[in-house]
């Protein structure tokens, strides 16, 4: 399978339609699109997809490249990326199913995101003005951790005259050099392992430094002495809040060793971002997103552990004058700008009891709003028409 024959068909699919996040092969269906979390089928001839097919698009994205062969052959998949000129950039990621080949891409916009454009607020300019620490960004795979990290890293290019290094797997997005400098480098292709890149990186003099993802002990290790040696670092991990986070990190992490990486983290991180997409009433996805940041009760939690009364929700609802905010009091936001149903909100909430009560109190709201509105109208109604009633008929004497 050439190149132009590779290229003709991702391009077609890409775009056929908007909203188009993924793109599947997989054999015994047509190529599949995931548009806006849902699937449908792109009709090709012959139909549905063979091995065979399967397998000569994958040998083109590969491309011979020794070390992709290598991770097939050992883990079962690997990762790259893949550009259709013109079009779009993808993440590749070939894997076994069955014994036989599959592929998913995931496709990255074609310009760089900004906070603004992907609809983040005010707290998120302030999360780049920290000289120092650790920015998390944590949720589910496919729910944008990626993109918010390019907006970020957006942002710091354009405001901050720093070098700004990144430890991607693959590059995702490709930032011209604004008032920064940018150094990206891609995971086998530029440096071994994400620890080993960062290791290393201490010695690049960078001020700024993204790692795609802490995936172990020794990264999370060395992204802590990054950060406690004056950098900023900002990562990912696949968790869904706060608190999970926060244990995932204590997990890499021996019993004996816990006292003094609770101590290390309450004092190098400065906020974790937790994201989560939803349906939208016109069908599209919404990004909703959970803030912690750093404070005295933050710090407090994190060294001893959540107890009653100091759980990280708690903490994050006690300082929403801050910008911080939980899923729930995102949910709320956007149900109230009628942006997501009730339904959607009592999916995807933490606490369904307290959610459920806010949902009635609001369409109470509601009601007594559109009741208000009902009481100042005023009907145009004509007055009847009087009648005079007739004058008395004039006594005429009667005869004798």
């Amino acid at each position: 399978m050439d190149k132009q024959t590779v290229d003709s068909l991702l391009a077609s699919m890409i775009q056929s339609e908007k909203g188009i996040s993924d793109l599947l092969f997989i054999e015994g269906k047509p190529p599949l699109l995931d548009v806006y979390g849902i699937l449908r089928e792109f009709p090709i001839d012959p139909s549905p997809l063979t091995g065979e097919v399967i397998g000569k698009l994958a040998d083109h994205v590969i491309g011979g490249n020794e070390r992709l062969i290598e991770s097939f052959k050992n883990t079962g998949s690997c990762d790259t990326s893949y550009a259709v000129e013109g079009v779009a950039r993808l993440r590749v990621n070939i894997y076994k199913q069955n014994g036989r080949r599959a592929i998913v891409m995931r496709k990255f916009p074609s310009t760089i995101p900004t906070l603004e454009k992907i609809g983040l607020g005010p707290i998120f300019y302030e999360m780049v003005k920290e000289k120092n620490g650790i920015i998390l960004v944590t949720g589910a795979t496919g729910c944008g951790k990626t993109t918010t990290l390019a907006a970020l890293i957006n942002e710091l290019n354009q405001t901050q005259p720093f070098h700004i290094l990144t430890l991607e797997d693959p590059i995702e997005f490709l930032h011209p050099h604004a008032k920064a400098a940018l150094s990206q480098r891609e995971l086998g292709k530029d440096f071994p392992t994400f620890a080993a890149g960062l290791r290393v990186a201490l010695r690049q003099a960078p001020k700024i430094i993204l790692v795609g993802e802490i995936r172990d002990r020794e990264t999370m290790e060395i992204a802590m002495t990054a950060s406690e040696t004056g950098h900023l670092v900002v990562s990912t991990l696949h968790t869904v809040n706060a608190g999970q986070s926060i244990n995932r990190i204590i997990g890499f992490f021996t019993r004996d060793e816990e006292v003094q990486i609770r101590q290390r983290l309450a004092e190098t991180l400065r906020y974790i971002v937790s994201q989560r997409l939803v349906s939208k009433v016109d069908g599209k996805r919404l990004l909703v997103t959970e803030v912690l940041g750093s404070n005295l009760r933050t710090r407090e939690a994190i060294r001893y552990g959540e107890s009653e009364g100091k759980t990280f929700n708690e903490i994050i609802e006690a300082s929403s004058s801050a910008g911080w905010h939980t899923f729930d009091q995102s949910l709320l936001a956007a149900r109230e700008a009628d942006l997501v149903t009730d339904d959607t909100v009592l999916t995807y909430c933490t606490n369904k009891g307290k959610i459920r009560q806010a949902l009635d109190q609001f369409h109470k709201r509601q009601g007594v709003q559109q009741d208000t509105a009902l009481s100042g109208l005023k009907l145009d109604i004509v007055a009847p028409i009087k009648i005079p009633a007739p004058e008395p008929a004039p006594n005429v004497p009667s005869e004798t």
